[in-house]
């Protein structure tokens, strides 16, 4: 282990190249079809889609840009999301598929505490968080990818608002009785 250790950041384009060659690791089965597409006053670093036929974004941001990243994000799906039919009309063998939406992978070294709770609110389906490192390992660049997870542990329930102790429901329910998912729950708040 004494050969690997962290490294200063290279250039945008290095840090572009070396996160292209790991995106199958943050989307599995990703299939690119953008690299620096112009989108809502910015650009999106890449664009592709799973097999799902949902379009995904992917931005990368430098240390301290994950608040402004998750903001971008928000946008740019904002942006995405009615020109997806128009990109299916103009390019139908890309696998888009219409209703599939879109979603966003953020990529950055770090991510607030802000940035988490943001990312949780809008929900898993909306927002991925995936942290990078940078590497030199025996003096070779590597570039170590990390997914965060907030999600609740299997078999408990979301913590109400106020963080009391009562139950989700009036009737005693929980999410778990009525088969609902963390986001689902959210929206009987």
């Amino acid at each position: 282990m004494a050969d690997l250790a962290l490294a200063l950041p290279p250039r945008r384009s290095q840090l572009t190249e070396g996160l292209r060659a790991r995106l199958g690791e943050v989307v599995p089965a990703l299939h690119l079809i953008a690299e620096g597409v112009l989108g809502a006053d910015s650009s999106i670093d890449f664009v592709g889609v799973e097999p799902t036929g949902r379009v995904v974004l992917i931005l990368i941001g430098e240390a301290g840009d994950d608040l402004e990243l998750i903001g971008r994000a928000v946008a740019q799906r904002a942006w995405v999301e009615p020109r997806i039919r128009d990109w299916v009309q103009l390019a139908p063998n890309l696998g888009v598929r219409p209703g599939a939406g879109a979603r966003a992978v953020l990529l950055c070294p770090s991510f607030c505490n802000a940035t988490q709770a943001a990312a949780a609110a809008l929900g898993s389906e909306a927002v991925s968080l995936v942290r990078y490192h940078y590497l030199q390992n025996r003096g070779n660049p590597e570039i170590l990818i990390e997914p965060i997870t907030r999600e609740a542990p299997h078999g408990s329930a979301p913590r109400r608002p106020d963080n009391s102790d009562a139950p989700p429901f009036r009737t005693g329910l929980s999410h778990e009785d009525l088969g609902l998912t963390a986001e689902e729950y959210v929206e009987f708040e």
